[in-house]
């Protein structure tokens, strides 16, 4: 729990009203305000608020009507966005007369602060606005009227849909009936609402002043909406950088809202992020990372401080990833692929080398942060250590990648038992130690994630010569449904990842059961060969696990034959089971 509670205070006085205004953190530090939405009170931002405390001067105020702030009189009239934007201003002066300050807005702070970014009369009082879930609304009239005038199945689409998701503009428009319900039952199970439907923890939010708010809240829609999408702005040009920032499972505003923004926003940075509507409650550590480095990019002189220009920088752009087994292969192109996706990774192997070699390579290519661990995912105690150091150096991992694994081939009875030890401790208890451990802190955090376990065709397509192999990699598939069903509550996906054959060293360091090393050797130099002739490359493999991460796949098999194979052991498992008595051609 994160309150205001040692905040400085201040009484601001504008247009009639008195706003609440509290600081926290260095006065000298570059300014940061943060502005909150309907039906909330600054209280919403108390976890971003804290936390950016430590490299920025925090100031939040209560919007006129909410929490502490008093309320203009009369109501109707008094809640126009050039009266919001007087506000900020007098805010503005007030905590950084000198400097202009970054402004960060979440629903109706965000659609005010669109006006504050987009008149003249503030010019040189923002040096950069980061939107949440909240559009001009003079952008959204644009948005409407092309597609009015321009319509096309997907544009009707769009329009029904976003009709449909703003079904509460209209309920706030009609008189008298919102207030009484916020007055009553609304307000008193809207907190129940928030926890059970956004899976916000009850806390010091919202506050016991939520029914008065809603109630006065409802002429920011009745004072704005209907006058400026009848009649928006053709000027409303951002002056400045703009961070927008989507939680993709909004339910009440679509992304494509956003698709033209680069017209009005031309210093544009987009993220993503795979959480609902109430982001500033539920994922409190990205949104502060995004904010950090998009204010830090500005104050340093970047007009468009993102970097990372790879696909999916808008997803994973400071997200801190952990790639076991990333020394070669398929973990060095994951890791390589979410650095390039602006990721801060980090590669762990047990070959301390080839782990410095990944981490350097990703720092060359655009992480704004990549370390080396060595680390036998197999030794329980080692991972814990890891775990530990992670947490405490960097975080927790917001993107666990289990791929360390190892090849064995041969047949049962001459596999020995220290032949199942080793393959099962890499191939299956690396996983579960990395699921557990990593797993675990994701939960406690509280603000979702994502496991992609690599397991593999053998899972579900059986081979006479795979049946250690195939056993570890069955269990690595059946683990990550069996958690995917236990994590979904938490916001955590878990996806299981199926190659097929890549093109990797696992042929060339395979152990093959039953022969003598000279044979061992011509089998791996075979094996090698048939792999390097099919030349499927690890990075397709790399790319098919960040879209996994970002569409939350269960499980996805990767090569053709791998599809294929899932695909016979749905429809004819029979033909399948025939395939696995065929001899391998080494």
């Amino acid at each position: 729990m994160a309150s205001l509670e040692g905040a400085r205070e201040r009484r601001v006085a504008t247009g009639g009203v008195e706003l609440c205004v509290v600081e926290l953190g260095d006065a000298a530090a570059p300014t940061v305000v943060l502005v909150h939405g309907y039906p909330d009170s600054k209280e919403v931002w108390s976890k971003v608020a804290v936390r950016l405390a430590g490299r920025f001067h925090v100031v939040l105020y209560d919007v006129r009507g909410h929490g502490r702030s008093t309320a203009p009189q009369p109501l109707r009239g008094g809640f126009t966005l050039e009266k919001l934007t007087d506000d900020f201003l007098a805010v503005a002066d007030a905590v950084s007369p000198d400097r202009p300050v970054h402004l960060v807005g979440h629903d109706w702070g965000s659609v005010q602060s669109w006006e504050f970014v987009t008149v003249p009369r503030t010019e040189g009082r923002i040096a950069s606005f980061t939107s949440i879930s909240g559009p001009s609304l003079d952008h959204f009239a644009h948005w409407i009227d092309r597609r009015l005038k321009r319509p096309t199945p997907r544009r009707v689409g769009q329009l029904l849909g976003q009709g449909a998701r703003s079904w509460y503009v209209y309920a706030l428009h009609t008189p008298v009936l919102p207030e009484l319900a916020w007055r009553g039952p609304l307000g008193r199970r809207w907190p129940k609402f928030l926890e059970r439907v956004e899976q916000i923890p009850g806390d010091d939010y919202p506050t016991p002043s939520l029914p008065q708010d809603a109630a006065h809240g409802v002429w920011l829609y009745r004072d704005n909406v209907r006058r400026r999408l009848g009649r928006p702005r053709p000027d409303a040009y951002a002056r400045v950088p703009v961070q927008l920032i989507t939680p993709l499972g909004d339910a009440f505003l679509s992304a494509r809202l956003y698709d033209d923004l680069e017209r009005w926003a031309p210093r544009l940075t987009r993220r993503t992020l795979p959480a609902k509507h109430w982001i500033p409650r539920t994922r409190p550590d990205q949104l502060c990372a995004w904010i950090e480095e998009f204010v830090t990019g500005v104050e340093g002189g970047r007009a468009t401080p993102q970097e990372a220009t790879g696909r999916h920088a808008d997803r994973f752009g400071g997200q801190l990833v952990l790639v076991t087994g990333a020394g070669s292969g398929i973990g060095r192109a994951t890791a390589l692929a979410f650095a390039e996706a602006g990721a801060r990774v980090i590669a762990v192997d047990r070959d301390a080398e080839t782990a410095a070699r990944t981490a350097e390579m990703a720092r060359a290519i655009g992480a704004p942060g990549a370390w080396a661990k060595t680390v036998d995912v197999s030794d329980e105690q080692a991972m814990e250590r890891l775990a530990e150091e992670v947490a405490t150096e960097h975080g927790v991992v917001d993107v666990l990648v289990n791929n360390a694994g190892i090849g064995l081939s041969g047949s049962f009875f001459d596999t020995t038992t220290d032949d199942w030890r080793e393959v099962l401790g890499i191939n299956l208890w690396g996983v579960i130690h990395g699921c557990r451990l990593f797993g675990r802190q994701m939960a406690e955090r509280g603000q979702g994630g994502q496991i992609v376990n690599i397991a593999s065709a053998a899972a579900y397509q059986p081979s006479k010569v795979l049946s250690a192999y195939g056993t570890t990699k069955a269990a690595v598939l059946m683990l990550s449904e069996c958690l995917r069903a236990e994590l979904a509550g938490r916001g955590i996906g878990v996806t299981a990842v199926c190659p097929g054959l890549v093109n990797t060293n696992i042929a060339s360091t395979a152990h093959f059961a039953g022969v003598d090393a000279e044979e061992e050797k011509r089998r791996r130099k075979r094996t090698a060969r048939l792999y390097g002739l099919r030349n499927y490359p690890p990075e397709k493999v790399a790319d098919a696990i960040l879209r996994a991460v970002v569409r939350n796949e269960a499980v996805v098999a990767v090569t053709p034959e791998a599809r294929g194979a899932r695909l016979l052991s749905r429809v004819m498992p029979r033909a399948l089971r025939a395939l696995a008595r065929v001899e391998p051609p080494i």
